[in-house]
Parts: C-alpha cells; sequence; structure tokens
C-alpha cells in the first residue's frame, strides 16, 4: 500500500475534521490543563517539560521541572551553567544525556537565535538536542502553531484507531505515523489537540489496560472493533542478553569517597563513578559486595572492591578521579546502580542521589 493508499484507507475509518474534533472536545472535558508547564505556555518551559518527559512519568518530572526553574529560569541562565550544575539539578532523574541535550540546545538557541527560542519545526529541528517530536511540542504548545507530534502515546493510539499491524521498530512503520500524525493536524487549536492526543494515549488508550468504554474514538477504532487492543502496537520479541563482568573500587575516608569522571563514550558518560578496575584487583582489597544491572544491550554482574584507602597516581584511579566530600555527593551526578550501591553504604548521603540507566 503506497503513502497515498495508507492516508486515503485512514480517511474512511475517521476523516480529518471527525477525529480533530473529537479529541479536542474530550481534551476540554477530561483533558490534563494545570500541568506547570501548561500555565504561560513559554517556549523555554515547554523545551525543559518535553525533554524531561521523554521516557519519564509527568508525577515524577513535575518537582524537577519546578526546581530547574527556581534554579535555572530563563535559556540564557542554562546557558550560562557549568554542566556540573546542570547535572546536580538533573541528579535523580535519569538518562542524563537529556540534560546534555537541553544544554547543548540553550547553548544554540542563545548563540544562533538571539536567545528566542524558534516558532517552526524547521527551526527547532536545526538545534542541537531537538528531535522531530520535541519540535513539533514546542511548536505546538508554545506557539499554537500546526505540528505533527509523534511519541509513545501517540504511536500507540494511532496503531489502534488505524489497525496498523507492522512492527513499531519498522521504517515503514514510524514513516506512516509521522504521516498520519501531518496529516490529521488541524489548522486551529493545535495546542488543545496536540495535548488531547497525549492524554488519550497516556490516561485512556494504555499500553496493558485500555479503557475502551470511555474513550471516545471507540466507535472508529479497528483494534476495538476487531478485538486486538491487546495485540496491537505489535511487540518486539525481547532478545536475549549476553553478560559482562567488571570490578569497581571502593574508597571512602575522612576526606571523602574517591570517584572518577567517565569518559564521553561508553556507558555513564560524563557521569562520576566508583573508579573501573582494570585487570586484576590488588591483594589488599577486600570484596564489599556485588550488584546487578540491565543495559538495553547487555546485563551487568559487577563487584565491589574495597581498600583502606588509595590516592591519585597509584594503579587505581585515573587521571579523571578525585576524593569527593560525602556531603558533597548529592551535587554530582551518578549513575543509578552506583547510587543505590552506595545508598547501602552511605544511606544518609545519598537519599535523592542519582537515576541514570
Amino acid at each position: 500500500m503506497t503513502p497515498a493508499d495508507s492516508l486515503n484507507h485512514a480517511e474512511e475509518i475517521i476523516n480529518r475534521t471527525q477525529l480533530s474534533a473529537i479529541v479536542i472536545g474530550w481534551h476540554q472535558q477530561h483533558g490534563r490543563h494545570n500541568l506547570p508547564w501548561q500555565l504561560q505556555q513559554d517556549p523555554y518551559h515547554v523545551l525543559v517539560s518535553e525533554i524531561m518527559l521523554q521516557q519519564t512519568q509527568v508525577a515524577t518530572v513535575i518537582p524537577y521541572f519546578e526546581r530547574w526553574l527556581s534554579k535555572l529560569p530563563k535559556v540564557s541562565d542554562l546557558a550560562d551553567a557549568s554542566e556540573d550544575e546542570v547535572m546536580a539539578l538533573w541528579q535523580g532523574l535519569g538518562y542524563y544525556s537529556r540534560a546534555r541535550n537541553l544544554h547543548r540546545a540553550a547553548r544554540e538557541v542563545c548563540a544562533s537565535y538571539n536567545g528566542k527560542i524558534p516558532d517552526t519545526p524547521a527551526e527547532l529541528r536545526a538545534i542541537p538536542g531537538i528531535g522531530p517530536y520535541t519540535a513539533g511540542a514546542i511548536t505546538a504548545f508554545a506557539f499554537d502553531k500546526p505540528a505533527a507530534i509523534v511519541d509513545g502515546n501517540v504511536a500507540r493510539l494511532f496503531c489502534r484507531l488505524f489497525g496498523i499491524a507492522e512492527p513499531l521498530t519498522a521504517a515503514a512503520t514510524k514513516n506512516l505515523l509521522w504521516a498520519l500524525a501531518d496529516y490529521y493536524t488541524p489548522e486551529s487549536d493545535n495546542r488543545i489537540y496536540a495535548q488531547g492526543l497525549l492524554d488519550l494515549g497516556a490516561t485512556v488508550c494504555k499500553p496493558r489496560t485500555p479503557d475502551c468504554q470511555i474513550c471516545p474514538l471507540q466507535p472508529q477504532c479497528v483494534a476495538y472493533q476487531t478485538n486486538r487492543t491487546t495485540d496491537l502496537p505489535l511487540k518486539k520479541p525481547r532478545a536475549t542478553l549476553p553478560n559482562r563482568e567488571a570490578d569497581f573500587l571502593l574508597s571512602i575516608t575522612d576526606r571523602g569517597i574517591l570517584l572518577e569522571q567517565r569518559p564521553a563514550k561508553g556507558i555513564w558518560p560524563r557521569l562520576y563513578c566508583l573508579p573501573e578496575i582494570i585487570g586484576n584487583p590488588a591483594n589488599s582489597a577486600m570484596l564489599h559486595g556485588e550488584f546487578k544491572h540491565t543495559f538495553s544491550h547487555y546485563k551487568l554482574l559487577a563487584r565491589v572492591w574495597s581498600v583502606s584507602d588509595i590516592e591519585t597516581g597509584s594503579d587505581y584511579p585515573t587521571v579523571d578521579s578525585r576524593r569527593i566530600a560525602l556531603e558533597e555527593l548529592v551535587n554530582y551526578g551518578l549513575p543509578a546502580p552506583i547510587a543505590a550501591y552506595l545508598q547501602t553504604c552511605l544511606p544518609t548521603h545519598l537519599q535523592n542521589a542519582g537515576n541514570e540507566t
């Protein structure tokens, strides 16, 4: 089926005017209207919230968003902040690459757009760290202009509504979803329409237990009519993950804990971590404990070795290692499994630390 045929088929299921009217009407009555980033429609607020909301629930994001704006209220404040300041504010939210993307985007906005966030998807896409969804979201939510958006919620909603029985990971499926999103985007009321799509997906057309009985699109939904709501979207088969091992050093003295800043490439880029031991631990090292962590491509079994004291310049620490006072740990971005392990040793110092997977 050609793209044109796909859009014609979709139009037979529900036409453009009908879909936008249903979504807008539903959102006005049942959607979310009082989220912190909705109150002013400030482009910077929308940018921050959309980056934070990637792979994170709304309830988790709200306190981080409010704390972020209290420290960095303007895009120029973010552009001027250091990487460590940014990471400290992001501490505990996870997926620290998002913070770096947000930081880069702010610096580009100030350098190339005189501190004013653009109002078109094409201009926004040219800014480092802003992808197609975020560009569309900023255009719709901050400027109320037509822009297609496709995130996990919209993709799930469209797959069920239009009966798309192809893997979400397939390039053809992604292209079709964006084509549908673009086709059905109305010429007005874009802020309400876009938020309505997201809210329908998040609160009604849920992944495991969709509330079809209260869905305003139930009469048109192909998945509901054919009893395939639990089958669509198609799930990607889970691959068997290989196992890997690693050794880390734990050294805590009255001068603090020894941490190293990870390289820019590889796992946990630029985060502060227990120094990784390359080779065999020294005879003086004692096995302190172990932890496991699952990455997207492998499972990690980590051993943690403790020594009474060690200084920079020895065989263990790298040039990027330093001692950090325990009371300062909350100001450093730590990988989630390292933070979780250290919480067993230092619970009073790491109550809210680290969440990078």
